[in-house]
This record gives structure tokens, sequence and C-alpha cells, in this order.
């Protein structure tokens, strides 16, 4: 029974955009470790981007120095 977390930051991703995560990751573990689309669980998180952090700054930061 896989499970996959997906974290992506909070920036718009689409619900079809998610759909396609969600199968494509679904078809990847079929595909490569022979596992089950009926017990493969994919969640996806959005993270707000002051809440994520790279090095020293969080991206909110980082994004308006260009970085």
């Amino acid at each position: 029974m896989p499970y996959v977390n997906i974290r992506i930051t909070k920036e718009g991703a689409t619900k079809e955009q998610k759909a396609q995560l969600i199968a494509g990751t679904t078809q990847l573990l079929k595909d490569v470790l022979g596992k089950n689309p009926q017990t493969t669980f994919v969640i996806i998180d959005e993270v707000d981007t002051d809440n994520w952090g790279i090095g020293f700054d969080q991206v909110t930061e980082l994004r308006k120095k260009g970085n």
C-alpha cells in the first residue's frame, strides 16, 4: 500500500494539475513497482511560501529578492 506525499508551494496549482500529479504518480508506481492503483495513496500538501524555508530565508522573501 504505497503512500506518496507531494508538497508544493501554494501558488495556484489548478484542480486539473493536481489530478495529473495524482494520476501520474499512481501510474509510475504501477509501472515501476507493480503496485495496485486501488491501494495507492497520493496526498498533495500545499504550503504557503511563508512556511517554506531555504537556508535562512522564507521562500516569500527569496522571491521578493529575485532568487
